[in-house]
């Protein structure tokens, strides 16, 4: 008999299996500028960052068919929603809280069925900066909203720590697209060392804990080594241009990190 501990357990058990999928992939960040939204990563083969509408993107680190059946959900949703209604009511909330979430989380409590592995950050641009907003979107269809900053990596543990990256600059505007990218880097760098051994003890944040961090980043440059072997992919939504499109993939020689 299916009894609600066996329920529970393999649900654990499916998170646990995501989260170890996880780990390997490469932190997202995204910043909001006076001029705009970005979005930063690096890949190797694949495009990490892409427009599903005018005011919309989206990144996502997990499994590439996951992350493009994400994608494809949120492109149709969002033409629907412009065609039935108008293109003004096409909002990351809806798209994410109403289209997104619901098939996720059906999908991660089906313990019949593989679950997706992904864990996906949406940005859309306001009129003006404070009206920005980022959502990061969880394998398990659980979605936390942002302002100003988000970013996803491969645990909690890295995450926490990009953001607290992030904060270093308070609530301080970020007042250009260079700007943008230098705190982008950073952060990446920051999410991308090793957290196994924090997240071995979840309760260790000491000072011995993120002096430990600050040698690492000083010992090496985790950007990069990932440049040896990919690139730099960044993107924005751009406020203030005459296009529909908001969105631009930036040039190499636009990005300076």
């Amino acid at each position: 008999m299916y009894s609600p501990y066996d329920f529970n357990q393999s649900i654990a058990h499916r998170a646990e299996y995501v989260e170890e999928r996880l780990k390997g992939g490469a932190p997202v960040v995204g910043l909001t500028y006076d001029r705009g939204v970005l979005l930063f990563t690096v890949k190797r083969t694949q495009r990490k960052v892409f427009e599903i509408y005018d005011k919309l993107m989206y990144s996502a680190i997990g499994n590439q068919a996951d992350v493009e059946a994400v994608r494809l959900a949120a492109i149709d949703f969002a033409h629907q929603e412009g065609f039935a209604r108008s293109p003004d009511d096409v909002s990351i909330q809806r798209m994410v809280g109403f289209a997104i979430s619901p098939p996720l989380k059906r999908s991660f409590g089906d313990t019949f069925n593989t679950p997706n592995v992904l864990r996906a950050l949406f940005a859309e641009i306001g009129a003006t900066p404070d009206r920005d907003s980022f959502f990061v979107l969880n394998y398990d269809g659980e979605f936390t909203t942002h302002a100003r900053y988000a970013a996803v990596a491969g645990s909690d543990a890295a995450e926490t720590a990009m953001t607290d990256e992030l904060e270093k600059h308070g609530r301080d505007a970020v007042p250009d697209l260079n700007t943008a990218l230098q705190r982008a880097a950073s952060a990446w760098r920051t999410g991308s060392l090793d957290y196994s051994r924090r997240d071995d003890d979840d309760d260790e944040d000491s000072d011995n804990e993120r002096a430990r961090r600050e040698r690492e980043k000083e010992a090496a440059d985790p950007l990069r080594e990932a440049l040896e072997h990919g690139s730099v992919e960044a993107a924005i939504l751009e406020r203030d241009t005459p296009r529909e499109s908001k969105f631009r993939l930036l040039r190499e020689e636009e990005i300076s990190i």
